[in-house]
């Protein structure tokens, strides 16, 4: 995505800008993105990454828990942070930070979603860890004593005062399940997905209103490729991982409910991914990928490119979420539209995947009270709320009596902000199948989704494949 403030990301291996004041260095962390990450009820939903079982419940990693409201104070104080590749947001809302508090400054360092999964326990546990970073898993790394427990923070701040869905997902109990328990992550702001669409191409091909099927939604894509359009751009690269699992996920959750779904990102026991109504949805997938409704290189595309080339005008449709809801209005204004994937039969309840963009505290970092701060003023600041709408294009969160902040006529995010609603009303809210297990994203997902783009894998073999790398982690404890 391009942005003045970060520089254009659609270049792969070049390190973006940071804003004005803070240290970004490229990431350097020598191991091999996924976006992780809506309507203002759509915080029952789920991208704090869930990890095995591993040795139990969480440990001890603080002090008998009492309430605590602190300040980042009036001495200097530099926040060491390591954020994603390829999201704006934080990076805007230090910057915003710093302003308010001058005597905050940041060091930032920064890599790929895909990366992060493999480097957090170094840094967690490291000498220098960071007072904030952008979780890819989590309940590993609760149970082994990285994570700072922010129970107390959140009675001092009155966290525990916001509807309570906002925490829940990133809450981990004794026996290291997600959803109740000690809280130990923020989200920035909470994330909805569906399907961006060019409105020009749309007319071109007589689509004059969201499609309220499947079948619908399949003829207009046989239609673009009959007149030479591509249907669906998809990123697929390792580097930024099997972004067809965003289809993948939608197809299931119109064949199928969402609880089993939810039930296995979250290790319920005996869940599966496995069941016959997610076959039917990735064969549907599969159906899509012989029709050549996606580009033929898509397993070379990367994240930022997909989206790049999105904006160009290649692709009627992309499976994405609301982050990107500011590139596009910037990149295609007034061509840029937005709806939630539809049911099988019209009328039939509808479904996205939605999270909090989640961020945790090192247990031993140096400045936990200043980052445990920040979380409150992301939440709370006017400023704050109104650049997560405008940049993160998501719902903020926080205080229920806090109001949804502006949103510039035609922007994309009337629609996304309009569409949680309807999720939430059918309560259809899910997490990422690519958050189930810290590494089910780089060992599952990606590579049985680039082996069905090569014609090595079909529907079945897939989930077979990903169940089996599922399992195996389970009993791995990863």
């Amino acid at each position: 995505m391009t942005n003045p403030v970060l520089g254009d990301r659609s270049r792969p291996g070049v390190a973006p800008a940071g804003p004005t004041g803070l240290t970004v260095p490229k990431g350097t962390i020598d191991m091999r993105k996924y976006v992780a990450a809506a309507g203002s009820a759509l915080l029952v939903a789920l991208l704090a990454g869930c990890a095995g079982a591993g040795s139990g419940g969480p440990q001890q990693n603080d002090d008998p828990v009492t309430p605590e409201a602190p300040t980042c104070g009036t001495e200097p104080v530099v926040l060491n942070a390591y954020f994603e590749t390829g999201f704006d947001l934080p990076f805007r809302l230090s910057e915003e930070f710093s302003r308010q508090f001058p005597n905050v400054t940041w060091d930032i360092k920064q890599d790929q979603f895909q990366n992060l999964i493999n480097a957090t326990p170094r840094l967690l546990s490291g000498n220098n860890p960071p007072d904030l970073i952008r979780l890819p898993t989590m309940v590993s790394l609760v149970q082994d004593g990285l994570l700072k427990n922010l129970d107390g923070y959140a009675e001092g701040f009155g966290w525990d005062k916001w509807p309570p869905a906002q925490l829940s997902q990133n809450r981990v109990a004794d026996d290291g399940t997600r959803g109740s328990g000690s809280l130990y992550a923020m989200g920035l702001n909470y994330s909805l997905t569906g399907v961006f669409y060019n409105k020009e191409l749309a007319a071109r091909v007589g689509m004059t209103e969201p499609p309220k099927t499947v079948a619908e939604f399949d003829a207009v894509l046989e239609r673009a490729k009959a007149q030479g359009i591509l249907p669906i751009m998809v990123w697929n690269a390792s580097a930024s991982g099997g972004g067809l699992a965003f289809p993948l996920q939608h197809l299931m959750a119109a064949y199928g409910p969402t609880q089993p779904i939810n039930d296995w990102i979250f290790q319920k026991p005996g869940a599966t991914i496995d069941t016959p109504t997610n076959r039917q949805a990735a064969e549907h997938l599969q159906r899509w990928i012989e029709a050549g409704y996606f580009p033929p290189d898509a397993n070379a595309i990367q994240y930022t490119d997909a989206n790049a080339r999105f904006r160009n005008g290649e692709g009627l449709f992309i499976f994405n979420g609301d982050w990107e809801n500011a590139s596009y209005d910037e990149g295609m204004p007034g061509n840029v539209g937005f709806f939630l994937f539809p049911p099988l039969k019209e009328g039939d309840p509808v479904a996205a995947m939605s999270s909090p963009l989640t961020f945790g505290i090192a247990a031993n970092a140096a400045n936990a009270g200043c980052a445990a701060f920040f979380f409150n003023w992301v939440a709370t600041n006017e400023q704050a709320r109104q650049i997560n709408v405008t940049v993160g294009g998501s719902n903020p969160g926080g205080p229920a009596d806090l109001p949804i902040p502006s949103v510039a006529p035609g922007s994309v995010t009337n629609e996304t902000l309009a569409a949680g609603a309807l999720v939430a009303e059918s309560n259809g809210a899910m997490d990422f199948i690519a958050n189930a297990t810290g590494a089910i994203f780089a060992q599952g997902w990606t590579p049985e989704l680039q082996k069905m783009v090569g014609g090595q894998q079909d529907g079945a073999g897939l989930l077979a494949a990903v169940q089996a790398e599922y399992e195996r982690e389970l009993e791995q404890g990863s």
